[in-house]
């Protein structure tokens, strides 16, 4: 601080005036959540990142102590005694905040003392799950590319040969004993078996480009509802969390149909048979830069979904591969259903990311908002 007023000064010496910038802006501009508290904890700022990672708005945060936002045991709480007694920076890694309001979170913390006030101390809070996020990110992609060309090789060398097979079947049916037909009907139901398993994986195949264009979310999120609530989600409490100031997405709308009707068939299938809760969500975020297919330029996926479930949460053993293939904890479940999503979501230049523990699983997919292309193209020089 104090050599930034000196060049402050020293610029002012030879003429020249620096420009002015409102801190606010930069703070804003930062991904790590900034808070400033007092020593009793008491908030005094928060930045927009503070914001998303509390889940609520800077006027509420500032109006609260942070004791309302924490458990009283949270390590953060001995951090900040700490600071008070060495009265000097702390960096903290690996700490797990928990909280009913977010849930669990493993952070950096670094605490640093405000010099030109006394009584204030700023935070940051760093989520070591970016880096890992990407990661999975891009495991999601190499999975869609692996299974587009799986089902492409599925179509053309295994259901040829399974209707010779059926066909022959049915041909040793018509000359051998009635007692030993059970057999060849055997072979019959097996081989339709495995070609309507085969049809289920086409939906992977890139034949064909897809068919986008502006989709209304609230209206696919409505409709999907409306099925679960007159389905197979009887009984579930839904809330939903609509910001309706959202823009269109760009996509496909049966298939966004198909990725929340997915989504949400899981979390009925999770959630208690009693008090069974599913939360739905849409909010504007600035989010990653991703390649859309089809487009040049990256885009921001700034319009998040999620959509959250009190059930008893996805085991930790699953969560590196829960979006492969024939991946399920359901008895008779068939594993594509998440690996359907990623796939649909990646051809929607999108991102899709989850969160669980018990009693609280989230699914969270980041999507473009949809773009005139032929009219910026207009607009440019």
């Amino acid at each position: 601080m104090a050599s930034l007023a000196r060049m402050r000064k020293t610029a002012s010496r030879n003429g020249n005036t620096p420009p002015v910038m409102d801190t606010r802006i930069v703070l804003n501009a930062l991904s790590d959540a900034v808070l400033v508290i007092t020593t009793d904890g008491t908030i005094c700022y928060a930045n927009l990142a503070a914001e998303q990672f509390f889940s609520t708005s800077s006027e509420y945060l500032c109006s609260h102590s942070l004791r309302d936002f924490l458990p009283s045991d949270s390590p953060l709480f001995a951090l900040v005694s700490q600071l008070g007694v060495e009265d000097s920076s702390l960096s903290e890694n690996g700490v797990t905040l928990s909280s009913p309001r977010f849930g669990e979170r493993l952070v950096t913390i670094r605490l640093t003392p405000i010099v030109e006030e006394i009584d204030k101390i700023v935070i940051t809070f760093s989520e070591k799950s970016l880096a890992e996020k990407i990661t999975r990110q891009l495991t999601h992609r190499k999975a869609a590319r692996s299974l587009s060309a799986m089902s492409a090789m599925l179509a053309h060398e295994v259901k040829n040969p399974l209707s010779g097979i059926r066909g022959a079947a049915q041909l040793l049916e018509q000359n051998i004993d009635p007692n030993d037909r059970q057999m060849t009907q055997l072979i019959c139901s097996e081989t339709d078996r495995i070609c309507s398993l085969v049809d289920r994986m086409e939906v992977f195949s890139d034949e064909g480009a897809l068919a986008v264009g502006p989709v209304n979310v609230h209206e696919v999120l409505e409709q999907v509802q409306r099925l679960a609530e007159t389905g197979f989600a009887k009984g579930v409490r839904f809330k939903g969390n609509y910001d309706p100031s959202l823009p269109p997405i760009h996509g496909n709308r049966d298939q966004l149909v198909q990725v929340f009707l997915n989504l949400i068939k899981n979390a009925a299938e999770a959630v208690p048979e009693k008090d069974g809760e599913i939360v739905i969500t849409t909010t504007y975020r600035h989010g990653v830069r991703l390649a859309v297919p089809g487009m040049v330029e990256r885009v921001d996926l700034p319009l998040m979904i999620s959509i959250l479930d009190n059930g008893g949460g996805i085991p930790e053993d699953l969560h590196p591969c829960l979006f492969d293939p024939f991946v399920t904890t359901k008895s008779k479940g068939s594993g594509l259903g998440l690996a359907v999503v990623a796939k649909i979501i990646n051809d929607h230049g999108g991102v899709i990311e989850f969160d669980s523990q018990p009693r609280r699983t989230t699914f969270y997919v980041r999507l473009p908002v949809f773009q005139d292309v032929a009219a910026q193209k207009e607009q440019r020089p």
